[in-house]
């Protein structure tokens, strides 16, 4: 592994142990939104480019990383900014976090697997290759 595959690999590994070291899911709850909500809307009242700045790159980061509370994020999107503009924050951050978390994967992972799986994965890589976009959509509609 060079030194940016294990810098990021570290990176990654870091967030993912600070998650939970210090019990960050618990800013991702609806108990904890709840109780925080009348501040929330505070904010958002006074700097509402600010408030959907940060919910998005939370949402993102939420999402590159895989970490619980995606789900809950979404509901309480929906509270903060309303139906429309909470369904455009969530669908282009869910979208930027998972093109992180698969390139982050692919650029960390992608040669061990290789390595382990290659005989295995010869169609799927072939598939790929010929029809790339068909498999992108295909799996971007799989939930």
């Amino acid at each position: 592994m060079n030194k940016k595959k294990l810098g990021l690999f570290v990176l990654i590994a870091a967030l993912v142990v600070s998650y939970f070291l210090f019990d960050l899911g618990r800013f991702f709850s609806l108990d904890y939104f709840k109780g925080q909500h009348a501040a929330i809307e505070a904010y958002r009242a006074a700097h509402p480019w600010a408030t959907a700045g940060m919910f998005f790159a939370i949402y993102v980061a939420v999402t590159a990383l895989s970490f619980p509370g995606a789900a809950v994020l979404t509901l309480v999107a929906g509270a903060i900014f309303g139906l429309l503009t909470g369904l455009v924050i969530v669908s282009f951050a869910s979208s930027i976090g998972a093109t992180l978390a698969f390139l982050a994967s692919r650029f960390l992972l992608r040669d061990w697997v290789q390595q382990r799986f290659g005989d295995r994965l010869k169609a799927i890589n072939a598939g790929v290759e010929k029809e790339g976009g068909f498999y992108l959509f295909t799996l971007r509609l799989v939930p």
